[in-house]
């Protein structure tokens, strides 16, 4: 028997979501409705997207004024996917699709996560992503292969005090139902379901702006955001040399770095929205050795690195990350170099990166 392949149909493209996520953080549950907008290429009965440990109440499509229901959701834990069977033929052309869900947040740090972390011997949650490569999909049913790129409309209900977090900036923040807000963000650039972030907290931050506008911000935890002064000056400057040295601006009107109390790798480039282990972003400046700079400062340049090489412009499939991150791996010294010239850093390239990838 042929294996089934693992990607999703090709006679299916998703333009535009418009996603609205509700996050309980005293549960570690979430719920969401989510509307996306489709180009069918070829008619059929079914539709099927990647969805992992959601649970879909409902799917629905407009055909002509007629609101259409799924009769029939069906799951596959293998390829992780949800199907659901129509009553009619979906037409080709342009259709949406709605579907109301709910969701888990896990304690895996991956996909929609809580993260823990203590103040004054007092518990906390946060509620943060990490997508890449195929976890977008437990956040919400979606395209969630680097080539389905679309354009994401993200909103979440948030109780009243709490920050929240995406790719873009907030355009709107409305009442709801008393103790919640309403917070919109605006459209991101047509990107991968692997670099949206929906983050969701309390937090304290640090602000400054590039010369060509772009506001770069730096969030912690409460009561450590003096240590994000050295990540945010290093953001700065980088974000000026990459557009500098690139000749394409930056195409976001923010850049927010936020670290994360538990996060399982060094960092991720979600566009407009980096995510940080604490580690990897935070420098006491009384506490802090000369290595953990330059650490800090290499991740953020190579994090940086990627909203042009990997957001900007993506590999059509995982194959070929290799060339994504090994150009972010190389030109974060470039920009580190630029920066802290004293270093000297190009002689620990030669000891740290070209001499383990010649012992391999």
């Amino acid at each position: 028997m042929k294996n089934k392949g693992v990607r999703l149909s090709k006679n299916v493209v998703p333009l535009e979501y418009d996603i609205q996520l509700k996050p309980d953080l005293e549960n570690f549950t979430f719920s969401g409705v989510e509307t996306i907008k489709l180009l069918i290429l070829k008619s059929s009965h079914t539709l099927t997207l990647h969805s992992k440990e959601i649970a879909i109440e409902t799917a629905d499509v407009i055909l002509g004024s007629e609101k259409v229901f799924a009769g029939k959701i069906t799951y596959d834990k293998k390829t992780e996917t949800a199907t659901f069977l129509f009553p009619k033929f979906i037409p080709t052309g342009k259709v949406k699709l709605r579907l109301v869900f709910q969701g888990i947040l896990n304690d895996k740090m991956r996909g929609f996560y809580r993260s823990k972390y203590s103040i004054d011997e007092k518990e906390y949650h946060m509620a943060t992503t990490q997508f890449e490569a195929t976890d977008a999909r437990r956040a919400f049913p979606c395209f969630d292969e680097p080539a389905h790129k679309a354009i994401f409309h993200v909103s979440f209900v948030v109780p009243k005090g709490k920050t929240a977090i995406s790719n873009t900036l907030p355009v709107s923040v409305r009442e709801h139902d008393g103790e919640f807000e309403i917070v919109k963000f605006m459209p991101t650039p047509k990107m991968s379901t692997y670099l949206l972030a929906f983050i969701v907290g309390d937090f304290e931050n640090v602000e400054s702006k590039t010369k060509n506008g772009t506001r770069v911000r730096v969030f912690t935890t409460p009561g450590k955001k003096h240590q994000a002064k050295f990540a945010l000056e290093c953001a700065v400057k980088t974000l000026e040399f990459y557009e500098k040295y690139f000749d394409i601006k930056f195409p976001l009107p923010v850049l927010d770095m936020i670290a994360i109390p538990d996060f399982s790798s060094g960092a991720m480039e979600n566009w407009g929205a980096v995510t940080y282990r604490e580690s990897a972003i935070l420098v006491d400046e009384e506490h802090s050795s000369l290595s953990n700079k330059q650490w800090v400062a290499l991740v953020v340049a190579h994090e940086l690195a990627h909203q042009w090489f990997g957001n900007l412009v993506t590999m059509k499939w995982w194959t070929h990350l290799w060339l994504n991150e090994g150009f972010a791996s190389y030109i974060e010294y470039l920009a580190v170099d630029k920066l802290f010239p004293k270093w000297d850093i190009w002689t620990q390239f030669m000891t740290d990166d070209l001499g383990r990838g010649l012992r391999l």
